[in-house]
């Protein structure tokens, strides 16, 4: 069988597994028109934002939740397998497993008025059963995201999961997350001495943020498989054996962290699964992480944005490609010429015209309030309104 190869600088390199893209006038595998092209695992959540032990927000949390609001946005078919306890009572796309012995998975982020909001103490409250090989589907999907945030997945799952999938898309804080016994405190181990080393060969694009990746052997990393480091207000790099390349952040003013790098994986994947460049990708999850900071809780994507994002998207594939049905041979890690101006493109796309403003504009000015009210949902599903300050930092 032909196996579609890697292109960068010039030269041809040994393949991750193979991708196709999709027609997203149809949001569907062409080859298997009704099956959904897209494996996504880990546990839904409840989220409770603390300052200074007082509750500022709570809202529906995990990693398939805030990368359910990009693929979704993007119309690409998806299977979502997350538990949740009987008392989870959000309503969302991808309905989760619900299990009888345990409820719904809940963590507290503790914020404090005398360190910047990115430095939060995260604790697992509790935690839901984990994802067995067993509640993964029998049939095959082009990608898989491995996004555990509550250690519910475990190296046989992933296991399932690259047996089941062509292209696995890890979120490294699914592997090396260890929780105190105590308080449930976050804290991360090694990646060798997590339990997941051994499959790293295995593994399509491995994300960890700036404060992950020194839990990772990044020299070591890059010979089996992407990695992507995101930097917060200095863009993403991604390294794969010899190619390294910057991406360009984002404009933006953070109010709350939790989530961005989800959005960002979300980004990336739409990106690839549309058949952009790796760095066109990457540069698309800059700007869905940029537009998750700057709310609290789980992001509101404004429709007209994510139509002007799609059109953007569309124009540059065609642009650069051609008709789809000619691109079906590898992942590209040269940035295009036009790279800058697709940058501009999206920034033009969040900017506000005189009457309309986007999402995260609203969101922004909310939050630049003082005092501050939002509303949230609470693990009842019903909205509570919570007044408090948020803690901003620009990024840029």
């Amino acid at each position: 069988m032909h196996r579609p190869e890697l292109h960068f600088h010039g030269v041809s390199q040994n393949p991750l597994s193979p991708m196709k893209l999709i027609d997203p006038d149809m949001g569907q595998n062409q080859d298997h028109p009704h099956h959904p092209r897209c494996l996504v695992v880990g546990n839904y959540c409840h989220d409770v934002l603390m300052k200074d032990d007082l509750v500022l927000a709570e809202s529906l949390g995990g990693a398939a939740s805030f990368i359910s609001a990009v693929l979704d946005g993007f119309s690409i078919p998806c299977t979502f397998v997350s538990k949740v306890g009987s008392d989870f009572s959000y309503s969302v796309t991808h309905p989760p497993l619900v299990s009888s012995s345990s409820q719904t998975t809940l963590f507290h982020a503790h914020f404090s008025s005398r360190v910047q909001r990115h430095d939060r103490v995260l604790k697992r409250v509790r935690a839901c059963d984990p994802i067995a090989p067993s509640d993964l589907p029998h049939r095959r999907f082009e990608l898989g995201l491995a996004v555990g945030v509550a250690g519910e997945i475990s190296p046989e799952t992933l296991e399932g999961m690259l047996d089941i999938c062509d292209t696995v898309f890890v979120d490294i804080q699914a592997l090396i997350r260890v929780f105190d016994p105590a308080d449930g405190t976050v804290n991360l181990v090694h990646l060798r001495d997590s339990g997941f080393h051994h499959l790293l060969p295995r593994i399509g694009f491995l994300k960890a943020s700036s404060d992950e990746a020194p839990y990772v052997d990044v020299d070591e990393a890059r010979r089996d498989c992407c990695v992507v480091v995101t930097n917060g207000k200095d863009g993403s790099t991604f390294y794969y054996k010899n190619a390294e390349q910057q991406i360009l952040p984002f404009p933006t003013v953070q109010v709350d962290p939790t989530g961005a790098g989800d959005s960002f994986l979300g980004g990336l994947v739409s990106g690839l699964a549309h058949g952009l460049s790796v760095p066109d990708a990457a540069l698309l999850g800059n700007f869905f992480g940029s537009l998750t900071v700057g709310q609290v809780g789980l992001p509101k994507f404004d429709s007209s944005l994510l139509q002007a994002v799609k059109d953007e998207v569309q124009r540059k594939k065609s642009h650069i490609f051609g008709p789809i049905n000619c691109i079906n041979n590898g992942l590209v890690f040269t940035k295009p010429l036009d790279h800058e101006e697709f940058h501009a493109a999206l920034v033009r796309a969040n900017t506000p015209t005189p009457h309309t403003f986007p999402i995260q504009e609203e969101s922004q000015r909310e939050m630049l309030c003082s005092p501050r009210v939002a509303e949230h949902h609470n693990c009842n599903g019903q909205p509570k309104t919570l007044s408090g300050n948020a803690c901003e930092e620009t990024i840029t």
